[in-house]
């Protein structure tokens, strides 16, 4: 019998990027990213992928008031090696201090490596918002540094403070990105303190450093959250903010006082300073 896999091919009419991001955290085999479509091949059926998928861009349209349509095609094709043509189409990306790359290229020695394989979500360091979050993260973490990373996703941010020598806590409401989390640690040898399925709200702990790049509602819902865990001197970074957002969020924080504002394409992040 001829082996076959499944093919989906994903095509959002608007934020590409949230949604790849979205489909990286599931821990799917295999992600090509197209300028305007998202590809997954998998050995097993896509259509749990393909109605999830459907489901979040409800969510999102709802968040960014925004009518979001998202055309899917599923196929079925001959087996072929996919996973090693995926392999030869990983781009490895620098971002200040940070080298990210899959396991299988070589590391480069003036940079702080950061391993992110395929399977495990592999690609979230293109994206605007979190490569912006990762080089304010290169200037200011500091050895011992309390971290704290809400909404965690893939855990690449936490990796990069923790390979900066902080003390990691991280959150995701999501428990699949949870453990997408654990397995890139591992994978990086680091170590987290704790990490857990939730929000800001699951933690007494205040923190030197916290960073959420979420979208913007949510920044904005759970602003005090945020906020209650930071130390007197502390830094927040805030992610995952269209420009249309920016006052709003801007607003909810507006006891701490605005270090910078990294703007890249439409998003924008936001490095604040308490005290």
């Amino acid at each position: 019998m001829e082996k076959s896999f499944y093919e989906l091919q994903i095509i959002p009419s608007h934020f590409i990027d949230i949604f790849s991001d979205f489909i990286m955290d599931l821990g799917v085999e295999a992600i090509e990213l197209k300028e305007k479509a998202i590809i997954v091949r998998s050995k097993d059926d896509t259509s749990e992928i393909e109605w999830g998928v459907q489901e979040f861009a409800k969510n999102i349209s709802k968040i960014t008031e925004t009518e979001i349509e998202v055309k899917t095609v599923k196929s079925i094709k001959k087996d072929e090696d996919w996973i090693e043509k995926y392999k030869n189409s990983i781009t490895p990306i620098e971002v200040g201090k940070f080298y990210i790359h899959p396991s299988w290229m070589p590391e480069k020695k003036d940079k702080i490596d950061i391993l992110i394989d395929p399977a495990l979500s592999f690609g979230t360091g293109h994206h605007e918002t979190t490569s912006s979050c990762l080089e304010i993260l290169g200037d200011i973490v500091k050895k011992n540094d309390e971290f704290l990373d809400v909404g965690c996703g893939s855990g690449i941010l936490s990796i990069a403070a923790s390979k900066l020598g902080a003390i990691v806590d991280l959150c995701d409401s999501d428990s699949l990105s949870v453990e997408s989390a654990k397995k890139n640690f591992k994978l990086n040898g680091v170590r987290y303190r704790d990490i857990w399925v939730g929000s800001a709200n699951d933690t007494l702990k205040k923190y030197d450093v916290v960073v959420a790049n979420i979208v913007a509602d949510v920044l904005v819902m759970i602003n005090r959250d945020l906020k209650k865990r930071l130390e007197p001197d502390a830094t927040l970074i805030l992610s995952g903010i269209l420009d249309k957002y920016l006052d709003k969020v801007l607003e909810s924080f507006k006891e701490l006082k605005t270090v910078n504002i990294i703007k890249k394409g439409e998003w924008r992040t936001l490095h604040l300073k308490k005290g």
